[in-house]
């Protein structure tokens, strides 16, 4: 029953989260009106919730502390997907409440957790020289907590998961011609798909290797 409360909780904020896009902040927004998205988006979200809240065997604090942070990479999603950018009212919380967490979470050890962010960032940050305007600055911002939660080398599913999501929703968008050659596809849906998929594949970070000992 509480598996299923969370997942309707958040079903019910990512429709939240995709109308609140479109109508704030004002001089962003475009006050498109309910559609596909915000159906897709609640879904999503509440798949998503569900299997966290479903796969974890961390105590419910931390369990909770888990939620929490993915209820802000939905709302961030979400501005992503409508004003394509990644503002530093959600970011900078999500990053604070991410590093707080790194000495109390029982699945990663320190050093894993801040080796993971260092990684995510530089490798992001690498890819972003290489790859012209693939990436934006908030993308690496984004990066920061997901490797806090996900530490090394956990977070390197995260990214490849997140890569291969982006190419084919690409190749996709290609071919139905919604977007052209030059259009601007935003990456940070795809960095939070990628590290929710990663949370529930890996049996170190909410399954019952964590919760009997960690890393």
């Amino acid at each position: 029953m509480i598996v299923i409360a969370i997942a309707l909780g958040f079903a019910v904020m990512g429709a939240a989260a995709e109308r609140l896009a479109s109508v704030w902040p004002a001089e962003e927004a475009s006050r498109r009106t309910a559609g596909p998205r915000t159906a897709l988006l609640a879904i999503g979200a509440g798949l998503a919730g569900g299997a966290v809240a479903w796969r974890s065997e961390l105590p419910p604090w931390a369990t909770a502390v888990y939620l929490v942070l993915l209820a802000l990479m939905l709302f961030l999603t979400a501005t992503d997907l409508e004003q394509r950018r990644l503002p530093h009212l959600l970011l900078d919380p999500l990053i604070l409440a991410a590093l707080l967490f790194v000495p109390f979470n029982p699945s990663l050890s320190p050093p894993a957790a801040i080796g993971g962010a260092v990684a995510a960032i530089a490798f992001l940050g690498l890819l972003g020289l290489v790859v012209r305007n693939g990436l934006a600055l908030g993308d690496l911002y984004l990066v920061t907590p997901i490797g806090l939660l996900l530490g090394w080398p956990s977070v390197f599913s995260a990214l490849f998961a997140a890569a291969l999501l982006a190419a084919a929703t690409s190749i996709v968008l290609l071919v139905s011609r919604r977007v052209g050659m030059k259009s601007y596809i935003p990456f940070g849906p795809f960095l939070v798909a990628g590290a929710v998929l990663a949370l529930l594949t890996n049996p170190y970070l909410l399954g019952h290797a964590a919760a009997v000992g960690g890393l």
